[in-house]
């Protein structure tokens, strides 16, 4: 049997740390790559209508891009994932202080948040396309309380869906919210606006100017962000008022986290390609890539724009910790947080 994993050195960090990348392959010819640097998934091939393969995800040619750029392209998340009003939490009595990366808030775990990280690379079996990335946040790490044991395993099952787990544990109380903030394009190049979409979501919770949530969970009943029947990602677009406009929104899942089960589903109808999202998390963030612009290069020189790609980051609420009536994100020791995400490609005739 011919391996369906391969290693292959990418770069060398200014701290000297040596960065992987890892391919998962399958037979079908469905393959993603990996590197140890933040985690991060850095390709994902997956076939049209025709069954020619493509590359579906954003990202960069080499290590000093990834280092350099701010926009999170495949990485790993966390220690907390989206938002923390004003970079301040209260928990057993204590009030912890995070960067205000994202000013006036924190943001996907702060200045050098797991992105940040060179993980350990394990491979278990190079006959079956798995990787297992850990790492350890120490005490005090960008403000958060507790010493925190996170792995990442991505799992490429045929005929073309990508698995992701997270296990997290904890030494002390803290909270944790982990995620992929892969950016798709399934068309694999320009603009996303055409590609037509599906959440699995009645209610979502609405955001103030800076993004944070206001507490409150409402119907997505008679706004832009009805995505309960598909309809293309610019349909609505004009409708939004934040700025800038566009979709970058915490989505209450009807599954609630109770069960792993469907959150959302997108079509290309250019390319004819498809992609299923699965999860076991409350909620998910629907972004639109407001915030890309023309300054950012990507593979082979590529102009990532505004609306480039689109983001599914299966996750717990924004500023949970905040807000006592969302889904707790509090991890103790002896718990473990437990999160799966299921990536699943296929084609529509």
């Amino acid at each position: 049997m011919s391996a369906a994993v391969s290693r292959r050195h990418y770069g060398t960090l200014a701290s000297g740390e040596a960065i992987e990348e890892v391919t998962l392959r399958l037979p079908s010819g469905a393959s993603c790559s990996l590197l140890s640097y933040g985690a991060t998934l850095t390709h994902l091939h997956a076939p049209d209508r025709a069954g020619i393969l493509g590359d579906v995800v954003l990202g960069f040619d080499d290590l000093p891009s990834y280092v350099a750029g701010r926009a999170y392209f495949g990485a790993i998340a966390g220690r907390f994932a989206n938002r923390i009003a004003r970079g301040r939490f209260s928990l057993e009595g204590r009030t912890y202080t995070l960067p205000l990366n994202d000013p006036p808030n924190h943001l996907h775990g702060g200045l050098s948040g797991f992105d940040r990280y060179a993980w350990r690379v394990e491979v278990p079996d190079l006959s079956v396309p798995r990787v297992m990335l850990s790492m350890r946040s120490p005490a005090g790490d960008q403000g958060y309380p507790g010493t925190l044991d996170a792995v990442v395993t991505y799992t490429l099952l045929e005929p073309a869906t990508l698995r992701i787990e997270f296990e997290a544990r904890t030494d002390q109380p803290t909270v944790v919210n982990l995620t992929n903030h892969a950016y798709f394009n399934l068309t694999g190049s320009g603009t996303i606006l055409d590609h037509e979409v599906t959440l699995h979501a009645s209610r979502y919770t609405p955001s103030d100017s800076a993004l944070v949530p206001t507490g409150d969970i409402v119907p997505v009943a008679g706004t832009p962000l009805d995505f309960r029947e598909r309809k293309p990602v610019g349909r609505d677009i004009g409708r939004l008022t934040n700025t800038p406009q566009g979709y970058d929104h915490n989505f209450v899942l009807d599954s609630e986290g109770r069960a792993f089960a469907a959150a959302a589903s997108v079509v290309d109808p250019s390319s004819g390609r498809t992609l299923e999202v699965w999860t076991s998390e409350p909620g998910i963030q629907f972004y639109t890539g407001n915030f890309l612009n023309p300054s950012i290069r990507g593979k082979a020189g590529r102009i990532y724009d505004q609306y480039t790609g689109f983001c599914l980051e299966t996750q717990h609420f924004p500023d949970s910790p905040n807000q006592p009536a969302f889904p707790s994100t509090l991890l103790r020791p002896g718990g473990v947080f437990r999160s799966s995400t299921e990536f699943r490609f296929g084609v529509e005739a």
